[in-house]
């Protein structure tokens, strides 16, 4: 049984409809939801930060699985007109009270989080070119054991090679590129 027949019929038929928009919105594909869908449940994740919300397709899988864990998302998104998506599509598939939109620019609200937010799981699907930007901005904020996932590290390698480069020279980072459909980056922050 696929993981989005457990979801309730409003739920499914919303990632549905979000899926044939998947090119005009830059959402991830159906698999990679999947997968860390089933990682955040597998690992016990329960504080995820999300780096582009687009119209909240990735939100609602990650909503679901955190929602599962006890946990919480912080979600970040530059749009007006897409919060209001994610937060209409969030409330219909039941995730909106696990999830915490900030909107304005990610660098920005990377750079003024609180000392104490720290997470387990950090998702990046934004500005490629920013990537570098993104790890170490994030990076103080990563619990050691904690991830940092990248999309788009495949269909966009030339963007991101300059991040993968760079976390690469990291002793305290292992990262791996996943082959999944426009490639992940998985970064595990295992040293503080």
């Amino acid at each position: 049984m696929a993981i989005i027949d457990t979801f309730d019929g409003i739920t499914q038929q919303t990632l549905k409809e979000l899926e044939k928009t998947q090119h005009d919105f830059w959402n991830i594909s159906r698999v990679t939801a999947e997968f860390l869908y089933n990682f955040i449940v597998d690992g016990n994740i329960k504080n995820v930060i999300e780096v582009g919300t687009s119209n909240g397709y990735s939100g609602i899988w990650l909503g679901k699985a955190l929602k599962k864990n006890g946990g919480q998302l912080t979600t970040i998104e530059f749009y007006e007109k897409r919060i209001v998506l994610a937060q209409n599509n969030f409330k219909k598939c039941g995730v909106s009270d696990v999830i915490e939109i900030k909107q304005g620019d990610a660098s920005t609200i990377l750079e003024y989080l609180p000392d104490d937010f720290m997470v387990d799981l950090a998702f990046v699907d934004a500005c490629k070119k920013q990537y570098i930007d993104f790890f170490h901005l994030i990076d103080p904020h990563l619990n050691v054991g904690g991830y940092l996932a990248c999309d788009n590290v495949i269909s966009h390698a030339q963007k991101v090679q300059p991040f993968l480069e760079e976390i690469d020279k990291y002793s305290n980072y292992e990262n791996v590129v996943l082959p999944l459909p426009a490639g992940l980056s998985l970064g595990k922050k295992i040293r503080g």
